[in-house]
């Protein structure tokens, strides 16, 4: 019943918008459906095999996917053979994810291929350990194929510039533009230092303060908010990003509650990720809120983001300088004069070190599948020739 409700509600705002006069204007209802799935961000492609449908997954609960096609929402799972033709769970289908499926209108759907990404947040995953004690890690896959990532922190106890930091470097990783919302500026007498501290600490980033409650600011994320527009939500638990989505959608679609009076944190809500379509035409996709974000592959988002820092680089006596003792090394010049802020530069160590142990870890991990996956074929590959017969 939902999947119906939300095709003809989208079917109504296409018609609304003026992008097509009326049903009698499109000839068959394949092309029908191609529009409104191009409405999701759809790009046409002739490598579609037959007897399979395009999607876009807007929903993911454990291993139940919910997607939009032509002809609405269907719940899909993943085809069997998928689960061996995928090298890593980074290959699954994730939030914002177009797929291919064999469509099913009456039970379950099956996924057979998701379509290459033109953008993807992901995080180091520890496995459940603490990033000094895991013994490998993993990418996580947050979401994907979005145009904007709105970086949303609170501006009450919980606001912390250096987390900004660390998330502009994983965006920046991304393919995605970063946008930073400052939430819950009804919260503090005077935000105007605090959205200073991170416009300086992060030039040439878009700095917004806004409260959802008072629609204070909310005018300002108009020129992201365009029809065929993706935006995903990312930010630690209870910083305010169902309520921007409420705001947004224009009602109640998540549950929000109210902050703790001892830290003035927010409790968490989210509990999955999720893409909603605003009546703009935009699409946002929600993710529950992180305890910590994890590099993961950040080497081209560190090189972005430290820009002023590497620019010193070349400007040292020796080609190879570590930056610690070498004589003429033009780091430790610039640190001395001030040039290069010391907090500037302890922060991209911080980041360097943290990238390449999580390299040392995932690149373990990879070359441990792909050693066993050699293994399991020399293996099958000797059954087949009668060897190991007893």
């Amino acid at each position: 019943m939902r999947s119906y409700a939300v095709y003809q509600q989208l079917l109504k705002r296409l018609l609304v918008r003026g992008i097509f006069a009326s049903k009698n204007n499109i000839k068959g209802a394949n092309n029908t459906n191609m529009i409104v799935l191009k409405a999701y961000g759809y790009i046409e492609t002739e490598d579609i095999q037959e007897g399979l449908v395009p999607g876009r997954v807007t929903e993911l609960r454990r291993e139940r996917f919910t997607v939009m096609t032509g002809s609405g929402e269907v719940t899909a799972v993943l085809k069997g053979t998928f689960y061996h033709s995928a090298d890593t769970r980074s290959d699954y289908p994730c939030v914002g994810d177009f797929v291919l499926l064999l469509y099913n209108g009456n039970g379950d759907s099956l996924i057979a291929t998701v379509l290459p990404r033109r953008s993807k947040f992901s995080r180091a995953d520890y496995s459940g350990h603490a990033a000094g004690y895991a013994k490998t890690i993993r990418e996580q896959v947050v979401a994907t194929n979005f145009d904007y990532v709105f970086i949303v922190t609170s501006l009450n106890l919980d606001f912390n510039v250096t987390r900004i930091m660390r998330y502009l470097t994983q965006v920046r990783q991304s393919g995605g533009q970063p946008v930073v919302i400052l939430t819950k500026a009804d919260l503090v007498e005077d935000y105007d230092p605090l959205l200073a501290e991170v416009i300086n600490s992060i030039p040439g980033v878009p700095v917004h303060a806004i409260c959802s409650h008072t629609r204070l600011g909310l005018n300002e994320l108009a020129p992201y908010l365009l029809p065929g527009i993706t935006a995903v939500f990312l930010g630690m638990s209870g910083v305010g990003k169902s309520s921007l989505l409420n705001a947004l959608m224009e009602q109640d679609v998540m549950k929000v509650q109210a902050i703790r009076e001892v830290d003035s944190r927010g409790r968490h809500t989210t509990t999955h990720r999720q893409l909603f379509m605003l009546p703009s035409g935009t699409m946002i996709i929600d993710t529950p809120g992180m305890r910590e974000l994890g590099l993961f592959d950040a080497a081209e988002g560190i090189h972005a983001s430290f820009g002023d820092v590497e620019e010193w680089f070349p400007k040292c006596r020796f080609a190879d300088c570590s930056h610690v003792t070498e004589p003429g090394c033009a780091v430790l010049a610039a640190l001395a004069e001030g040039s290069l802020p010391r907090e500037r530069w302890e922060h991209y160590l911080t980041q360097q070190h943290e990238h390449q142990y999580v390299q040392d870890k995932s690149g373990y991990l990879i070359d441990k599948r792909a050693r066993n996956k050699t293994l399991a074929m020399q293996s099958k590959q000797t059954k087949k020739i009668g060897g190991w017969k007893k």
